[in-house]
């Protein structure tokens, strides 16, 4: 299925007093990830596919990691994300994150497609099959 990587360098706010990636930051890494993830796969911007597609965004269901070793200000590390399952109206993401070729992280997540209502609420809907053979693709 569908793959990409991205790199980011770990900045002194990312880091707690011991010096060390605050753990909930790593989720939000990930969450731009699964965006550029996405992005490549669409060959667009996200603020373009929201529209294109018409959807309200694509929420978090699920999330999990497994910490390995800690990265540190100053450090570069590489997130490969993939996508893992395609369902119905949803689809699962394995991020690996490398510090140093290393792994220091894998996590999962599941997403939803989501569309908004009328009255602005949102529900899931099913994923195009455009989008499905964009995210199916190896």
């Amino acid at each position: 299925m569908f793959s990409n990587s991205t790199r980011v360098e770990i900045q002194f706010g990312d880091c707690d007093p011991a010096g060390i990636v605050y753990y909930p930051n790593y989720f939000r890494f990930f969450d731009n990830a699964t965006a550029a993830l996405l992005s490549a796969a669409f060959a667009m911007h996200k603020r373009n596919w929201l529209a294109h597609y018409g959807i309200a965004g694509i929420p978090m269901v699920d999330t999990g990691a497994r910490f390995l070793v800690p990265s540190r200000f100053g450090d570069v590390v590489e997130i490969n994300s993939e996508i893992t399952e395609l369902g119905r109206s949803s689809f699962g993401v394995k991020h690996r994150l490398l510090r140093d070729g290393q792994l220091a992280i894998e996590a999962h997540e599941k997403r939803v497609w989501v569309v908004a209502g009328e009255d602005g609420s949102i529900r899931s809907a099913p994923l195009p099959d455009a989008v499905r053979k964009l995210l199916g693709a190896a």
